[in-house]
């Protein structure tokens, strides 16, 4: 009984061999993905913390070694499914060139490789260390815009009442603090994304470190995003107290960095404090440092007897499978993106029946963060003088990144509130023989209102809905190679007073008249 009870599995050369032959393989197969993946922790500050997860998660699960090696690798026919859906998944987002799926996908597989190696009973010991692999993935675009913009509009408030403390008068319009000398715009990298991601994976592995109650986890890993705001709305009302004091030099360059990485490392100390405080509570109390610790792995018993591990059957199957799949990749001809022709948006009409139009300019700094094609932006007016904007921003592809940002993400950031939203027909109009229904929004700020009509004009689509407009960019993608489509925006400013049914009048009456002319801009089926 002693013997079987000190018994450890150590790996073979040919184990060892044949595990590096099926990760390389997986690479390979999901190497479009993960090649986007590294270019965007490089690019993008919110997802530099990439870089080292993978490190993190072969770490953490050396320090299991030790009680890996007492336990026999069984392997588990529920890894080979595992595996088999992670390889579904790769050829849904290879056919519709969705990088995000091959991304996720390839984190899938990997835990259907290990499961099939490793069974049931070693894999629970490594299942947490896998999942922080989870937090190296980049959100999808459109989570990411949303959240981004929420997270500018509540940095915001919290920042100005921070500000107000210190009787210095401020004015809020969305996400632009008014200082009177200075006006300080809470742009996407003052989210607090940039802090929010690294701290949520690192109060992750906090939590898993940590000795106590699964609430006392919970809360630890939780707690990361009420503090990542906070802290980040105490840094931009910081900036704003020192404007005021010091100058505009406050808010740029160096210091203004400098302020982002205390910010962050006060946030990493309100994470070890509370978790001094919830050691300290509860039936389960510990001093810190042994309620967290890093514990290494224990040598090997000098009177263990050793066996070598055998490669179970359902690994062997799984090996197979992404083989077959490693040599299809190889024969499937490269998936290039139909383009389709049309027109540039300079040539679009500045007068058609009833209006007169005046052309106009995105600022650079917001092409760049749109990523968009193609625009629009033009102003025009009607015979009764009322003034209608038109825009229109154009994606060639919507694959990697770029893709329409919504605009009930984007109007609450000018200061504007959404006081209606409604879908709405727009009678005798059509696109490409396509009944034209549009968003309709009434937006307020101060006693200004405007009526807002938007839509989305995808590949011979009229989509008014955001995730059914993702739905159908995965399908035509999948099914046509393609994913163009365009954003359409059309504004009116009521005059105090006025009847909203005349701005509907103004705005269906543009739209009846523009809506011919679009086709030749925004490709249709």
């Amino acid at each position: 009984m002693n013997n079987i009870q000190l018994a450890v599995w150590k790996e073979s050369a040919l184990f060892w061999g044949v595990l590096c032959v099926s990760l390389a393989m997986l690479g390979f197969v999901y190497s479009d993905g993960l090649i986007l993946m590294e270019k965007w922790w490089y690019s993008r500050e919110e997802y530099g913390h990439g870089y080292i997860i993978p490190f993190i998660t072969l770490f953490l699960i050396w320090q299991k070694s030790d009680k890996l090696e007492h336990i026999k690798f069984n392997g588990s026919w529920l890894g080979v499914a595992l595996t088999v859906f992670g390889l579904f998944l790769y050829y849904a987002g290879e056919l519709s060139s969705l990088y995000t799926i091959i991304q996720y996908a390839f984190i899938v597989a990997l835990f259907g490789v290990a499961l099939s190696l490793m069974g049931r009973e070693a894999f629970k010991i490594i299942i947490v260390p896998l999942a922080i692999l989870f937090f190296m993935v980049p959100l999808p675009n459109f989570i990411f815009n949303n959240l981004s913009s929420q997270l500018q509009l509540i940095s915001s408030e919290i920042g100005v009442a921070f500000i107000r403390l210190f009787d210095i008068s401020v004015y809020l319009e969305g996400n632009v603090i008014d200082l009177g000398v200075y006006r300080l715009q809470v742009v996407e990298a003052c989210s607090g994304l940039n802090y929010l991601f690294p701290l949520m994976t690192l109060a992750f592995i906090s939590a898993y470190f940590f000795t106590g109650a699964l609430w006392k986890k919970s809360i630890i890993f939780l707690s990361s995003i009420p503090i990542t705001i906070l802290m980040n709305s105490l840094r931009i009302g910081a900036i704003g107290v020192t404007v005021e004091y010091w100058g505009p030099q406050m808010a740029e360059g160096v210091l203004h960095d400098f302020e982002g990485w205390a910010v962050f490392m006060s946030c990493i100390a309100i994470l070890i404090g509370e978790m001094w405080i919830l050691s300290s509570i509860g039936k389960d109390k510990l001093p810190l440092r042994e309620a967290f610790g890093l514990d290494f792995p224990e040598p090997t018993p000098k009177d263990a007897q050793t066996r070598s591990r055998e490669i179970p059957r359902p690994f062997y199957v799984s090996l197979i499978i992404i083989a077959l799949v490693a040599t299809s990749v190889l024969a499937l001809p490269e998936q290039i993106e139909v383009e389709p022709e049309r027109k540039q948006f300079v040539e679009f009409p500045l007068e058609f029946k009833g209006w007169t139009g005046k052309t106009g300019y995105i600022e650079q700094i917001y092409i760049d963060v749109l990523k968009l094609t193609d625009y629009s932006m033009n102003d025009y007016r009607g015979e009764d003088g009322g003034l209608v904007n038109f825009y229109a921003a154009y994606y060639a592809s919507q694959k990697k990144g770029a893709s329409a940002h919504s605009p009930r993400s984007c109007i609450p950031g000018g200061g504007w509130r959404i006081t209606s939203l409604t879908q709405y027909p727009i009678e005798n109009a059509s696109l490409d023989g396509v009944p034209l229904e549009v968003n309709r929004l009434v937006i307020q700020k101060d006693e200004v209102k405007q009526l807002v009509y938007y839509w989305f004009q995808q590949r011979g689509r009229i989509v008014t809905n955001e995730y059914m407009m993702k739905w159908w960019l995965f399908w035509d993608s999948m099914n046509a190679n393609r994913t163009d489509g365009a954003l359409m925006r059309l504004t009116t400013v009521l005059r105090p007073g006025q009847d909203i049914s005349i701005a509907d009048k103004r705005l269906k009456d543009f739209a009846r008249q523009v809506a011919p002319i679009l086709p030749e801009f925004i490709p249709g089926k």
